[in-house]
Formats: structure tokens, sequence, C-alpha cells
């Protein structure tokens, strides 16, 4: 089994190319229709969809962590840090993550990129 990500309206679009090209299943918010949600009703979204979200958003990260101190499930975070990573970077950390993690591995979990 391999992890699928849920796309913020915040990460670039090359990224999410990348990863399509590489086989990662990527879908993103403004495909699903939840441009204009919340974080977490985002968050919710990609929880029921079994998907792990990939944002740049700093309010992710408030987000989760209010969640994980508030035994409120969700199925994971992975944050791209700032300056600290590129778009080559994030695509291939973000392959290695879904290629060599379980979706049970990332629940309630937050990961920082780059690996």
């Amino acid at each position: 089994m391999s992890i699928s990500f849920y796309m913020d309206v915040h990460v670039d679009k090359a990224i999410t190319v990348g990863l399509r090209q590489r086989g990662v299943d990527c879908l993103t918010a403004q495909g699903d229709g939840t441009r204009r949600s919340s974080d977490s009703d985002i968050l919710d979204r990609a929880t029921s969809l079994g998907r792990v979200v990939f944002t740049y958003d700093k309010d992710f990260l408030s987000e989760a962590v209010h969640r994980q101190r508030s035994g409120i499930p969700f199925m994971g975070v992975a944050y791209g840090a700032g300056f600290d990573v590129n778009i080559g970077q994030c695509i291939s950390d973000l392959e290695l993550i879904a290629q060599c993690e379980d979706p049970p591995d990332w629940q309630d979990r937050v990961c920082d990129l780059p690996l």
C-alpha cells in the first residue's frame, strides 16, 4: 500500500505535475472543489479520503498540533518548510514517502520536508 497526497492550494503546480509523472497519486484542493475551504475542513476531507495533506501553510501545523493534543484523528500532514526545500527536493521526498510508507504510519503524524 502506498501514500496518496492531498495538495493544499498553496502548493506549486510543478510539484503536483512532477509527482504525477512519477506515478504518485495526488489530488489537489482545486481539483476537489475545496479551494476556499478552511484548513480544518481540508484536513477532514483529506482524512476521509485517506490522503496525507502536503502544504506550505503553517496554519496546517497549528491545526494538526491542536488535533494531536485533543485526540482528534487525522491522516497526516507533510509540511514543506519554507525556503529550506525546493521543488525538486519536494518531489523527491514526497515520492519517497509515497513509495516507502504505509497509510497507517501517517495517522496523526506531522513531517517536515526536507527529510
